[in-house]
């Protein structure tokens, strides 16, 4: 069963347009590999943290809408803790 989710994740301020775009086309590919579908893409750009996190003062914000089974969500959740361009994450199922 599909279930709808909400991922928002900060990549490293430094990273360029490219490696950015490059970074965000692997986890929807990861979710659409998996069966899932991503239904929107929100790119909030960069953004400064409330606080500093890992020495950082801000970061490139990226909220992602999709569908996918839990073992996805966790598979997605597993990939970006071990992604060393993503300075934060969270994963969020989203009720109806």
């Amino acid at each position: 069963m599909l279930r709808q989710y909400e991922v928002m994740y900060i990549l490293h301020p430094e990273l360029d347009a490219e490696k950015t775009e490059s970074i965000i086309e692997r986890f929807k590919g990861m979710i659409e590999q998996e069966g899932g579908e991503v239904t929107k893409i929100d790119r909030w750009g960069k953004r400064r943290f409330a606080y500093e996190i890992k020495k950082l003062r801000e970061g490139y914000y990226v909220v992602m809408n999709f569908k996918a089974k839990a073992e996805t969500a966790q598979e997605l959740d597993r990939l970006l803790r071990i992604s060393d361009d993503v300075v934060r994450h969270i994963v969020i199922r989203e009720d109806k």
